[in-house]
């Protein structure tokens, strides 16, 4: 079915170069778009037609005629055109024309949305992706990399047209979705782009969703593929990067998954290794044991590498209070974090704690 969008400046097209006026009905009879009120009076006519059982193609009145519209013989669409009746029947059949072609149009680009879904979600066996993929003339053996972006807000439309905007013009790139959540671009590479590339895909992702569709988003990217079949891995990859980025680098907005650091591994511990840790090092849940203004004196002294002086200045503490702060968690833990062993001990405890939050949720 083609949207009203495309109906309407098809209609308003027709009128315009030929000047009579036209309207589009289904096969139900209702009307989608018309060009003048006045052809409300032919609905009636346009219904009857549109259930006539010899499926007739045409049918020419004095001053107004009536059209079917079908995709590989099944109907879908009335057009109706009122006019002088010589200029009827030119138009309706070209107009007929190019409703269908439209039609077939819309159609292969749903077929080659629908085999980049089922491909990345290994629906396909690998004959089949290569078959297809030679039928819709989509090259098999490509650098490809996936992407997947996810909208921190509402907005899932305008990442949706902004991106097919910019990258889903040919056989090579291509933008669909799986889930409500997130929007997947497939990118194809040329031979000599890496990884230099791939990360400033990213970031124009990133700041053209920012600018033009006033939407904050967060971008994932798997590694590098060569083939059409290895695609699903890639986009798994990303996936998995997503997550792990939601868990521990929520600061991020551009997630590799060939830099997830020590998240990865974190990520995959089973819960009761992580429980049994967390007993070990607070004895008990982290969220219970700190303060939010413990936690962020905390994670600013780990940016500043544990320097006390540049840390006091950023939190516009004096440096007795800093020290103090840092004491209250040691009392807390017996980790004294101004010591790099003790500091790495808390800072991988506080992520297996975001771990286990993120799990019971």
């Amino acid at each position: 079915m083609l949207s009203n969008q495309i109906l309407h400046k098809t209609v308003q097209d027709i009128k315009r170069i030929t000047g009579l006026d036209c309207a589009v009905w289904d096969m139900q009879g209702i009307c989608l778009v018309m060009t003048c009120e006045k052809m409300i009076k032919f609905e009636e006519k346009a219904a009857a037609f549109g259930r006539g059982p010899e499926r007739v193609q045409e049918q020419l009145e004095t001053q107004e005629g009536y059209f079917l519209i079908s995709d590989e013989d099944e109907p879908m669409y009335v057009l109706g055109i009122m006019g002088q009746t010589s200029d009827i029947a030119m138009t309706g059949r070209m107009a007929v024309s190019q409703l269908s072609n439209l039609l077939f149009a819309y159609k292969e680009k749903m077929d080659k949305n629908r085999f980049i879904q089922n491909l990345l979600l290994d629906n396909l066996l690998l004959v089949d992706v290569y078959n297809q993929a030679k039928k819709m003339k989509i090259p098999t053996e490509l650098k490809r990399i996936v992407y997947v972006i996810e909208a921190k807000t509402e907005g899932d439309t305008l990442i949706m047209e902004t991106l097919r905007g910019l990258y889903a013009t040919g056989t090579r790139d291509f933008v669909t979705a799986v889930d409500e959540r997130h929007i997947i671009l497939v990118k194809a590479l040329e031979c000599t782009e890496g990884w230099r590339e791939v990360q400033h895909t990213a970031k124009v992702i990133t700041d053209t969703l920012n600018m033009e569709a006033m939407v904050s988003v967060r971008v994932a990217y798997g590694t590098i593929v060569d083939e059409l079949g290895e695609v699903s891995r890639s986009y798994k990859e990303a996936e998995l990067a997503l997550e792990v980025g939601r868990v521990f680098y929520v600061e991020k907005n551009i997630l590799e998954y060939n830099r997830l650091g020590i998240g990865r591994l974190i990520h995959q511990l089973p819960e009761s290794l992580c429980k049994m840790f967390l007993r070990e090092v607070f004895d008990g849940e982290a969220a219970e044991l700190f303060e939010e203004e413990e936690l962020t004196t905390v994670y600013t002294f780990f940016d500043n590498n544990l320097n006390i002086s540049e840390t006091s200045r950023q939190l516009y503490v004096h440096r007795n209070t800093l020290v103090y702060r840092l004491e209250k968690i040691q009392k807390k833990t017996g980790l004294d974090v101004r010591v790099f062993d003790d500091a790495l001990t808390f800072k991988i405890a506080m992520m297996v704690a975001d771990h286990m939050k993120y799990m019971k949720a």
